[in-house]
């Protein structure tokens, strides 16, 4: 057998396609909340994997479960169905509003099959020209061409014009603003419950449920993508279920898979019709590894045990990051819900967010940013205390360097 080929940093910018810039050492190994580089150097996971690493590194009964499937079927294509996937559409089922489920690979194709049912729903009322879809300013709903123009930040959709017409943009928490865009045109609504990607913004109740109101009146459409939110991020299963409001679609991916890519979009069984044999697809959509896996994660996560956990260390994190900013004093906001956390930096610090996070990989614990001026964090939805303490005052170490 071959030998492994040999790789270092340098090996990424000579290889990859410069999409990314990441960080300047190779982590190669993780357990629980802690990951170690080629050199055997640890660090505090902080960042999940961007609220993808929802039980941590290597958890054992999901390990379990991968290897239980992986000695089974790997990939049929979708001619034939299986048992995993019908057990987690099950369970998603019985765990919310949902009647039926769409299984897709990744966060991005479980918002683009929502917009398309939402655009099919409209045509096959008879009604062509309902296809506007109503967004807001800074979301981020994924990387195809739908997505991105359906998110709100140019930066990430202004060099791929012509983009996808017929998406307006409100600003977030603003529900006068969605009033004058939402009409008898309009086919759909999309929002996140959380912002995430745009700051870690926690949506007004009154705004939510002012958008369910506005799309009951209008026949359009209500999408939460909660693919940042959701499976126990905020402490609930799912956002929605804290705001008292029920969408008519709802996309979930990330944390789904525990770090195995899945994604998925739920609905109603009237709406689900819409998307009839042949009218949508992906290869690798309920592929068997996937589902196993995303039902061993989901099947702890669905518990009191780990929900009711996540609000407890919720409160462990703004302790301490409020601690740090009494010493410190960095941030102007610490927001957010669960272990979906933003730290705003404050005027003096604008634009320094990337830096903070460098700083913090130096003293061993890895951060996010959600925009250039926030810091965002989250972790494990079982990341023990002890990491939490010792995360944080490695992050102490890092907000100490940047202030000096």
């Amino acid at each position: 057998m071959e030998q492994p080929i040999a790789v270092t940093r340098q090996s990424f910018d000579d290889w990859m396609v410069p999409v990314y810039a990441p960080a300047d050492f190779i982590l190669v190994r993780g357990e629980g909340s802690q990951v170690w580089d080629q050199q055997g150097k640890s660090y505090i996971d902080f960042a999940g994997g961007i609220a993808v690493n929802a039980l941590g590194h290597a958890h054992p009964a999901v390990k379990a479960a991968l290897v239980e499937q992986a000695g089974k079927l790997w990939h049929l294509g979708n001619g034939y169905t299986n048992e995993p996937v019908l057990q987690l559409a099950k369970q998603l089922i019985d765990a919310t509003f949902a009647d039926k489920v769409f299984f897709c690979n990744s966060g991005a194709e479980a918002n683009e099959a929502a917009l398309k049912l939402a655009r099919k729903r409209a045509l096959d009322n008879g009604n062509a020209g309902k296809n506007q879809i109503v967004a807001f300013n800074n979301a981020f709903h994924g990387r195809t061409l739908f997505t991105v123009s359906a998110g709100g930040q140019p930066k990430y959709s202004k060099d791929f014009a012509p983009l996808p017409g017929g998406i307006s943009h409100a600003a977030f928490n603003d529900l006068a603003a969605a009033a004058e865009l939402i009409n008898d045109q309009t086919c759909a609504v999309i929002v996140e419950p959380i912002q995430g990607e745009g700051g870690v913004l926690p949506a007004d109740a009154a705004f939510l449920q002012g958008l369910r109101e506005l799309c009951d009146r209008h026949d359009a459409l209500l999408i939460f993508d909660e693919v940042q939110t959701g499976v126990g991020r905020t402490g609930h299963l799912y956002a929605y279920m804290q705001y008292g409001v029920v969408p008519d679609v709802l996309t979930t991916a990330k944390a789904l898979g525990g770090g195995f890519p899945i994604g998925a979009m739920l609905t109603t069984d009237a709406l689900a019709k819409t998307l009839s044999v042949g009218t949508h697809g992906t290869t690798y959509g309920g592929n068997p590894l996937a589902t196993a896996v995303a039902g061993a994660v989901f099947s702890i996560i669905n518990t009191p045990e780990v929900l009711e956990g996540v609000k407890q260390r919720h409160q462990w994190f703004i302790d301490g990051l409020n601690k740090i900013n009494q010493q410190y004093p960095i941030f102007s906001e610490i927001r957010g819900g669960g272990l979906l956390i933003g730290c705003q930096l404050n005027k003096d610090y604008a634009g320094k967010a990337k830096q903070i996070t460098q700083l913090a990989n130096e003293e061993g614990v890895i951060a996010l940013i959600a925009g250039p001026d926030v810091v965002r964090f989250t972790p494990s939805l079982i990341i023990p205390e002890q990491d939490v303490k010792e995360g944080l005052a490695r992050f102490a170490r890092a907000v100490a360097r940047i202030c000096s």
